[in-house]
C-alpha cells in the first residue's frame, strides 16, 4: 500500500491553523460565560478586634447604615455552645458560621439554637439596625437611627427566618468579632471567591482594655476559660493572662497582615485605633467608609456627633452598651483609675503590641497622671502602616 508523505511544514502549518481557530472558538464562547473573577455582588466585613476595644462602638458606626446589614458576635453562639474547647480548636467553627452570615445562610445556626426561635434568640440582636427595620421587623425604616431598647420591645417576636430575609436584601454584610486570634485563620475566607472580604482591625491601648474589662469581670469568665484553654472552667483574669494573649493575637495579626503579606491581602486590610477615632471621629470613620465602599450621611455625622459628646465617662451598668459619652474622656480615664503597680504589669505582659500599635510606655505614676502627655505616638511618624499593603516593608 503507498505510502503519502506529508511534508513536515505542512503539518505544523496545519496544527498552527487549528489551534487558532480552536482559540478564537474558546475566546467567542468564553465571553457568553459568566466571569469567575467577578466579584460577589455584596461587601463583607470584618470588624475585628477583642473585648472592651471599642468594638461594640465602632459596630454601631456601620450598623446604623442604611446600606448595611450587621450582626454583632455572631460567633457567641458557637463558644457558648462548645465552652470547653479552647479558642484555637473552636477558629475553624467560628470561621465556618462568619463565612455562612456572610452568605446570608442562617441555617448554620441550626446547630446552636433552639429549634423554634425569633430575632431575639440571636445574640445582641437588638443592636442590628438591620433586623429592627423593614424586612426583618415593620416598625422601622432603613433611614432610622434605632435603638436597642426600642428594638427589643417592638421586634423581638419576628420570626428568625426574617434574619435571612433581611440579609440578602443589603449590600453589604458587616460582622463584628472578637473571637479570632490568628489571621491566617481567615485566609480561606480572603480566597474565597464567593466573598469579597475587607478587614478592618480595630486595636486600643491595652491598659485602657484592661482598665474597661474590670467594669465586667463576671461577664467576661467563661471566655477567659475559653481563650486559657480550662476546659469549661471560668477564670477571672488578675494576672493578665488573657491580656497576654489578646496583645500576642493583636501583634500576630497586624505583622501578618503588613510584613510581606500575601496578595490577596493587598487594599483589604484597615488598622483603627480607638484612640484616633474618638480624637477626630468624621476623619477617622470617613477612611473606614471609603475603605468599606460606603458614604456618609448627613444623618450619620448628626448621630455620630451626639454619641461621642456626651456628658459624663459612662457608667458600670452601661459597660457594653451605647450610650453617648465624652469618647476622647473615656479613652484616657485608665491614667486616672488604675494605679501604677497594675500598669506596670501590664506594660510587661503588652510591651510588644504597646510599642508596635503606637502607644507610649510610662515609666512612672507622674507621668501615668500627665494627661497634657500624650500616650498616643503620631500615627504618620510610627513605624507602622494603616493601609493593607506597604512596599516599604
Amino acid at each position: 500500500m503507498a505510502r503519502i508523505r506529508i511534508p513536515s511544514t505542512i503539518v505544523i502549518l496545519f496544527v498552527m491553523v487549528q489551534t487558532g481557530f480552536l482559540l478564537f472558538m474558546y475566546a467567542r464562547y468564553s465571553s457568553f460565560m459568566p466571569q469567575s473573577e467577578e466579584k460577589p455582588s455584596q461587601v463583607h466585613i470584618l470588624i475585628l478586634s477583642s473585648w472592651r476595644s471599642g468594638s461594640s462602638f465602632v459596630g454601631q458606626l456601620f450598623s446604623q447604615h442604611p446600606s448595611v446589614f450587621y450582626l454583632m458576635e455572631p460567633a457567641w453562639h458557637v463558644w457558648v455552645t462548645m465552652y470547653q474547647n479552647s479558642a484555637k480548636v473552636l477558629h475553624m467553627a467560628v470561621r465556618d458560621l462568619v463565612r455562612s452570615v456572610f452568605l446570608c445562610d442562617m441555617s448554620v445556626f441550626d446547630a446552636y439554637m433552639p429549634w423554634k426561635r425569633n430575632l431575639s434568640d440571636l445574640f445582641q440582636w437588638a443592636v442590628s439596625r438591620a433586623l429592627c427595620s423593614a424586612p426583618a421587623c415593620d416598625s422601622f425604616q432603613r433611614t432610622d437611627i434605632t435603638s436597642e431598647m426600642a428594638c427589643k420591645t417592638l421586634c423581638g417576636r419576628y420570626p428568625f427566618s426574617k434574619v435571612e430575609e433581611a440579609c440578602k436584601t443589603y449590600s453589604h454584610v458587616v460582622i463584628k468579632e472578637v473571637r479570632f486570634f490568628d489571621l491566617k485563620v481567615l485566609y480561606p475566607l480572603l480566597t474565597d471567591p464567593s466573598l469579597n472580604l475587607k478587614i478592618i482591625h480595630l486595636v486600643r491601648d491595652p491598659r485602657a482594655v484592661v482598665k474597661s474589662r474590670e467594669q465586667s469581670v463576671k461577664a467576661l469568665a467563661r471566655d477567659n476559660g475559653i481563650v486559657l484553654s480550662t476546659n469549661g472552667t471560668k477564670v477571672e483574669d488578675g494576672k493578665y493572662k488573657v491580656m497576654q494573649e489578646i496583645c500576642r493575637s493583636h501583634v500576630q495579626i497586624y505583622e501578618t497582615a503588613t510584613l510581606k503579606p500575601p496578595n490577596f491581602l493587598k487594599d483589604r486590610y484597615l488598622m483603627i485605633r480607638f484612640e484616633d477615632l474618638v480624637k477626630d471621629p468624621l476623619s477617622e470613620i470617613s477612611e473606614m467608609y471609603k475603605f468599606a465602599d460606603l458614604s456618609l450621611t448627613p444623618t450619620l455625622k448628626s448621630w455620630i456627633y451626639n454619641i461621642t459628646h456626651g456628658q459624663g465617662p459612662g457608667k458600670k451598668r452601661e459597660a457594653f452598651k451605647i450610650t453617648s459619652r465624652d469618647a476622647v474622656s473615656v479613652s484616657q480615664a485608665w491614667r486616672n483609675v488604675l494605679s501604677f503597680q497594675k500598669i506596670k504589669k501590664i506594660q510587661e505582659v503588652c510591651k510588644g503590641a504597646i510599642n508596635m500599635l503606637g502607644y507610649q510606655l510610662v515609666d512612672s505614676e507622674k507621668e501615668q497622671r500627665d494627661l497634657s502627655l500624650d500616650l498616643v505616638l503620631p500615627r504618620r511618624q510610627n513605624q507602622f502602616s494603616w493601609s493593607s499593603f506597604n512596599p516599604k516593608h
